[in-house]
């Protein structure tokens, strides 16, 4: 009974201590260049853990900011279960947004409730359909899903652009395009007892939801056989090409939907303000939390706190905020060169599989 149960722990265990050995190391390697600018490390550090979460102003702050990397981070996270891999979160945000904020105008005169799931709505499907089409390319024309993702964002970003300094531009709307406000009464208000939107309850269960759904139900099954052997899934009788573009849809409704809370949740219409790198930042996000739903929100936390404290490394240290991405390239570089190492540990492998490693090595 003792070894059964030890046989189960070791690999829980490896699968905690390996990324938290990796983030550990990352450390290291961001102090020594923050000593190689001139700074003190344990002020950096410390200067980061309050800026993101050190107060409860901080950890709000913190709490607003990961709302759109859950999303955008399960942007990635849900079509990897068939396979792929999609980074044109940004994209679709960008284009969810614009289209939130367009039925949010058209809605001006409705309720506050119809206004919002018309937002919202409107945005996820707008993803949706923006990352099906990146699904659709792989499967009937052969186009790689990374780079058409890719490229679809930067299409998705010009598209907003264009609209909201040409024909959807708010005429009152002159040192910052955007379209016409959709009214302080149609915004999606705060968490009661905080200063942190409703949005964050949305990426939450969202990704709850999607969680659940790929561990214990049928749906999840089939996107893993897809997404492990498309071959072998086909010939099981499932198709394939309905799933990876199913699967591509609903990451993409996941991006939409963080545009659309942008515009109904922070910003009150469309603008270039929502393509604030989210999408991008959404894939270290997801390939940290390694495409685990469940996991993508603590990670989108950990992000979101480093984005806060940019500010602050710029206030107090007098260093760019853009110090907080190399913080997080240097995490992203090593958290994935740490999965080398997932199985390989003696360490963490039953004595069963120890001893058949020491025989094949004599």
């Amino acid at each position: 009974m003792f070894s059964g149960t030890k046989r189960f722990l070791l690999p829980v265990a490896e699968t905690l201590l390996v990324p938290t050995g990796a983030i550990l190391v990352a450390m290291l390697l961001f102090a020594g260049f923050v000593a190689l600018v001139g700074q003190s490390p344990p002020e950096v550090f410390l200067t980061l853990y309050q800026g993101g979460f050190g107060s409860s102003f901080s950890l709000q702050n913190t709490l607003v900011l990961a709302s759109p990397l859950i999303l955008t981070g399960l942007a990635v996270a849900i079509p990897a279960q068939a396979g792929m891999i999609m980074i044109g979160g940004e994209g679709a945000l960008a284009l969810g947004a614009l289209l939130a904020g367009v039925v949010g105008y058209a809605l001006h005169d409705s309720s506050a409730l119809t206004a919002q799931i018309g937002m919202l709505t409107a945005g996820a499907l707008t993803g949706a359909l923006w990352f099906a089409l990146s699904g659709w390319l792989r499967n009937y024309r052969g186009v790689n899903e990374t780079i058409s993702s890719l490229l679809l964002s930067y299409i998705g970003i010009a598209l907003l652009n264009y609209c909201i300094q040409g024909p959807l531009k708010d005429p009152a709307s002159t040192n910052k395009p955007a379209t016409q406000p959709i009214g302080d009464a149609h915004m999606i208000g705060n968490i009661p007892g905080l200063d942190v939107h409703y949005g964050l309850i949305v990426g939450i269960v969202f990704a709850l939801v999607i969680w659940l759904v790929l561990k214990y139900t049928t749906v999840g099954l089939a996107l893993r056989a897809v997404g492990g052997n498309p071959r072998a899934a086909q010939m099981a009788g499932l198709n394939v090409n309905y799933w990876v573009v199913g699967a591509a849809a609903v990451g993409g409704a996941a991006a939409g939907l963080s545009g659309a809370i942008e515009v109904a949740a922070v910003q009150g219409s469309a603008n270039s303000a929502v393509v604030a790198g989210y999408g991008f930042t959404g894939i270290l996000v997801a390939f940290i939390a390694r495409q685990n739903p469940f996991a993508v929100i603590p990670v989108a936390i950990l992000f979101g706190g480093i984005d806060a404290a940019g500010g602050m490394l710029q206030r107090r240290l007098d260093m760019p905020d853009a110090t907080v991405i190399v913080f997080q390239g240097i995490l992203f570089v090593v958290i994935l060169a740490s999965d080398t190492f997932l199985g390989r540990l003696r360490f963490f492998k039953p004595e069963s599989a120890k001893s058949v490693i020491k025989g094949t090595g004599s």
